[in-house]
């Protein structure tokens, strides 16, 4: 895993020193490649790649980048792991290709230069993203990974100069990039907790999307971006080519691909372990692991002492049948707490899904005695195992008939009840199944019965339902989770939840959430269960492997009771979080009284404070938990004061 930068400059040259700058912008990001630094220069085409490396494969001087191609034509600067580089290599040799080492960097070069980058990246199997130069068509070209796993900035400035990184705090190194805030993205910040791509925090700065190739050169006025992987093709192919084969077949399957993937995962020139929480996901990682190793598999959790928010007693019963090494780490709120301050460094724009907390903490102490770990990350996407998608498929189901007015009374009433109350009934159910924080959710629930179901989804997704009223001088930027169409393309409701996920929440998120906790350590994180194949393989199979009689992600949890006992696995979902909303109750409540104050809300002029402050007066109250919308301005004040004065 490594860090990549870069500066093209294809109009006014000569405006800085390019190798100077570049190597600041290399150093930015110099945590996600502590072992080695370099900048590769074209002065004469104002060119200039700076690559920060993490060797995990080939430690020599042979890996190191950015590298030049041996027929001399192309450069590259790369990010990321390339599973099958070994395959590749081979068809290579065949045609004559004669390589200097054994990284997968060079594999991706020669491949390149023999079969062309398009041919290249549909080949590729791994994580990657990366920038190609061609010294003949003076082009540049940025790449990134089918799903999103490995991040890429880009930013195409007024004088020409076009600057890329794999962090936001790259291109800020740079001279000339945006400091100027979009507030829409301020707003559709608000909605999700995270900023989706292709914006930023800043005007004029982009993220490329996933499965994305885009080329510039002296000749164009704007980059041009093609897909290389979508989304739409795959859930399409599945469609038509449906999985109609016997559960033991679909279990086979799944095994075999998910196999194939954790395996080309393991190989590794480093210490290597894996993440187990003790759900569903990782455990299953690491079943496979420890399948196919001959000693025990490194695995690492975290537990807290909060009630509700541990999972680590699980985790290591989980560990202790598998046979793994297993290391925990029991961390106190005060420790938790600790890295909060430096979350706007690590993220560097706006991010508000507090289980960043516990991953950074888990990464930290991961670290210590690997450089590789796999993570489970992705099974809830592809095998529909978020609490949302049940609710959201039986409230299709149950709600398609009622008539409105009706719905709208049962809204009505179910949103006066207060979260204590919900709370008290929920009693009734059994602990087994009653999900964490039932009060708020009924609530939250009961506030979206007027809506259909495509609205549903969005005030399921939605901390704040109606930002463009809070921040100033703003409207949200409206992307795919409004886009009309999508009723036709993905005509089923439980699909399309999950289509969107894959390609919003997964990427911008969850694996966002990952890259940066884990590279902020300089540890790299894969993630088998997000294999390509595995993806197009979950998309062919029927909704009633994914949840039957309400039990979710049903084919992924007949693979893990193959390995470990059915008692041990089954128990409500929990998530991988931390008590946010008694901390700010508590420990935090004065750090939260300062960002949330009226001095902080006029000095950096993003939100109408009166509505944020009465949501802050019945959190304190225990009235209402407003944990997760008062989270998300907290860190975009946390995020503003960081970087105050670099903004315009």
């Amino acid at each position: 895993m490594c860090g990549i930068a870069g500066i093209f400059e294809t109009k006014h040259r000569g405006q800085f020193d390019l190798r100077k700058v570049c190597t600041k912008m290399g150093d930015a990001i110099s945590h996600r490649g502590p072992d080695a630094g370099e900048v590769w220069l074209d002065d004469v085409s104002g060119l200039a790649l700076a690559h920060r490396r993490l060797s995990i494969i080939d430690l020599s001087a042979a890996g190191g980048q950015p590298m030049m191609s041996s027929c001399e034509r192309y450069i590259l600067c790369y990010n990321g792991e390339v599973y099958n580089a070994s395959p590749l290599r081979k068809e290579l040799e065949a045609q004559g290709i004669k390589f200097k080492g054994r990284s997968d960097t060079e594999v991706i070069l020669e491949s390149c230069a023999v079969f062309g980058l398009k041919e290249t990246v549909s080949q590729l199997v791994g994580m990657f993203a990366f920038a190609l130069w061609d010294r003949q068509k003076k082009t540049l070209s940025l790449v990134r990974d089918r799903l999103g796993i490995k991040p890429l900035y880009w930013s195409f400035m007024e004088d020409g100069t076009f600057i890329f990184g794999s962090e936001l705090k790259a291109l800020k190194a740079h001279p000339n990039c945006s400091s100027e805030v979009d507030r829409n993205s301020v707003s559709t910040f608000l909605r999700h907790n995270y900023i989706p791509s292709p914006h930023s925090i800043y005007r004029g700065v982009k993220k490329l999307s996933p499965g994305r190739i885009l080329t510039i050169d002296i000749n164009r006025q704007c980059p041009e971006i093609v897909s290389y992987w979508s989304m739409d093709a795959v859930y399409e192919h599945g469609r038509v080519n449906q999985f109609s084969g016997s559960d033991d077949e679909a279990l086979g399957l799944l095994e075999d691909t998910l196999s194939i993937a954790v395996q080309g995962r393991m190989i590794s020139d480093v210490p290597l372990g894996a993440f187990l929480s003790g759900g569903i996901d990782s455990s299953t990682v690491v079943a496979l692991m420890q399948k196919m190793s001959d000693r025990p598999v490194r695995s690492f959790s975290i537990g807290f002492n909060e009630k509700g928010y541990n999972e680590a007693q699980h985790a290591k019963e989980i560990a202790r049948h598998l046979g793994t090494d297993h290391t925990e780490l029991y961390v106190t709120s005060t420790e938790a707490q600790a890295v909060i301050p430096a979350l706007p460094t690590y993220f560097d724009e706006p991010f508000a899904d507090s289980s960043q907390i516990p991953t950074y903490l888990v990464s930290a102490m991961t670290k210590k005695y690997v450089t590789v770990a796999l993570s489970g990350d992705g099974g809830d996407e592809l095998f529909a195992g978020y609490t949302r998608y049940a609710q959201a498929a039986k409230f299709d189901r149950l709600m398609s008939n009622v008539p409105g007015v009706l719905k709208k009374a049962a809204s009505i009433w179910g949103a006066s009840v207060p979260p204590a109350v919900w709370d008290f009934i929920c009693k009734g159910i059994p602990s087994s199944r009653r999900p964490q924080n039932a009060g708020d959710k009924v609530r939250r629930i009961a506030k979206m019965l007027d809506s259909d179901s495509d609205s549903f989804y969005r005030k399921l997704i939605s901390h704040w339902h109606h930002p463009d009223e809070i921040v100033l001088g703003a409207r949200e930027h409206k992307g795919l989770v409004w886009d009309e169409t999508l009723q036709q393309r993905v005509p089923n409701f439980l699909d399309r939840m999950q289509f969107l996920d894959l390609l919003t929440y997964l990427p911008d998120d969850i694996l966002t959430k990952v890259d940066r906790a884990s590279m902020a350590v300089g540890l790299e994180a894969r993630v088998p269960i997000l294999d390509h194949r595995v993806v197009e393989l979950a998309w062919r199979l029927p909704q009633h492997m994914k949840i039957r009689h309400g039990n979710s992600k049903w084919l992924l949890k007949q693979l893990l009771y193959k390995y470990v006992p059915k008692e041990i696995v089954d128990r409500p979902k929990m998530g991988f979080g931390v008590p946010i909303g008694s901390w700010l109750r508590g420990p935090l409540k004065e750090w939260a009284e300062y960002l949330l104050s009226e001095d902080t809300f006029r000095k950096h002029g993003l939100l109408e404070a009166a509505s944020v402050r009465r949501l802050w007066g019945e959190h304190k109250s225990g009235k209402e938990n407003w944990q997760y919308q008062l989270w998300d301005v907290l860190m975009l004040h946390a995020w503003a004061e960081h970087n105050s004065s670099n903004l315009s």
